[in-house]
């Protein structure tokens, strides 16, 4: 299978080349980069040195789309929504690692993100890629829209308890916390190391754009409107997120029978790993991984149950996905190119 990546040198670019670079059924046939074409992707990031000896090249559509059959976008959002039809004329399948395909009104992508919406046409056809929930979707997809990163913990964390019913999705709260890479690798105030280092910082109260996207995948399940708080932090470490997930017990329930439930939801699934009772997911045990680790409680003093969620907000928060998406798309194992385990300490 012969794959481009646009936008190759930044953080998500060089996860998907990491991956990419270990599965068995695909070649990295293009590397695109608006502002490093000319460039050869070892002097960008010199730990490629004897693994790849690829030149970073500017967009050529009509060239590109004969040496392709996937493209996958790992561009910043507001690029992708006016590419990707001009692949699918093309016949290229493409999955975008931006949130231009995520939301599909697009009343909501103008106001969350700004500018004008993708094309009705293909936001309709773009299947959302949340790969632990929508398998069988996603196997028949010509354009993925793979999930955000806080967005993808938050929803593993909150699908199965709100498809039961086991909580009332009107007191959904969600406490993010990311590492500093999820804001790119562009250099930026609030990620300079003398703001960073020994700094907690809650960012985008109000108006982080992976709000309504949350929001529209939970409401889907649930058949009604639902609208959550999700609040923002930024920690000093390099890669991880954890979301603190809080709802309100419809139910008598047990923290042994929540577990039971959601260790049922994800039989099948090989990445989502449920914890046993009274442990809790830290996002050192899924650094580097494609895992989303998942640990819950039955707080029967204020009847709430408490969900933590843990996941690599490069891998299972972009290019893991990203790549999982891919085995689906063409019926390939689902652990093809990313089952590591996970860099620890």
């Amino acid at each position: 299978m012969k794959i481009g990546i646009i936008g190759a040198n930044g953080y998500s670019g060089i996860e998907l080349i990491r991956l990419l670079l270990q599965h068995p059924y695909v070649s990295i046939e293009v590397l695109i980069s608006h502002s490093h074409h000319g460039a050869n992707i070892r002097e960008i990031y010199p730990h490629l040195l004897t693994l790849m000896n690829h030149q970073l090249e500017a967009l050529d559509i009509e060239k590109t789309s004969q040496k392709v059959e996937l493209m996958f976008f790992a561009t910043p959002s507001g690029i992708s929504k006016n590419l990707i039809p001009q692949f699918q004329q093309k016949g290229v399948k493409c999955i975008d690692v931006s949130g231009d395909f995520r939301l599909k009104d697009p009343r909501a992508y103008e106001i969350w993100y700004g500018g004008k919406s993708p094309h009705q046409k293909y936001l309709q056809q773009a299947v959302y890629g949340l790969a632990d929930v929508a398998p069988n979707e996603i196997r028949s997809a010509q354009i993925i829209a793979n999930p955000g990163c806080y967005p993808t913990a938050a929803l593993l964390g909150l699908i199965p308890a709100v498809k039961q019913q086991i909580i009332d999705p009107e007191t959904i709260l969600i406490d993010g916390k990311s590492g500093v890479s999820g804001s790119g690798r562009k250099p930026s105030l609030s990620a300079h190391y003398g703001e960073v280092n020994e700094n907690v910082m809650a960012y985008k109260l109000g108006c982080h754009q992976h709000t309504p996207e949350i929001e529209q995948q939970l409401s889907a399940v649930a058949g009604a409107e639902i609208k959550v708080t999700f609040t923002t932090h930024l920690v000093p470490m390099t890669r991880g997120i954890m979301c603190t997930l809080y709802g309100d017990l419809t139910k008598g329930i047990s923290t042994s029978e929540v577990i039971n439930l959601y260790e049922a939801f994800y039989e099948d699934r090989p990445f989502v790993r449920i914890k046993p009772i009274g442990e809790w997911p830290a996002t050192k045990a899924v650094y580097g991984s494609n895992y989303c680790d998942i640990g819950l409680m039955v707080d029967q003093r204020t009847n709430r149950l408490l969900i933590i969620s843990v996941i690599d907000n490069l891998v299972k928060g972009a290019a893991g996905q990203a790549v999982h998406n891919l085995n689906l798309m063409f019926g390939w194992n689902e652990e093809t190119g990313i089952n590591q385990t996970p860099i620890y300490p």
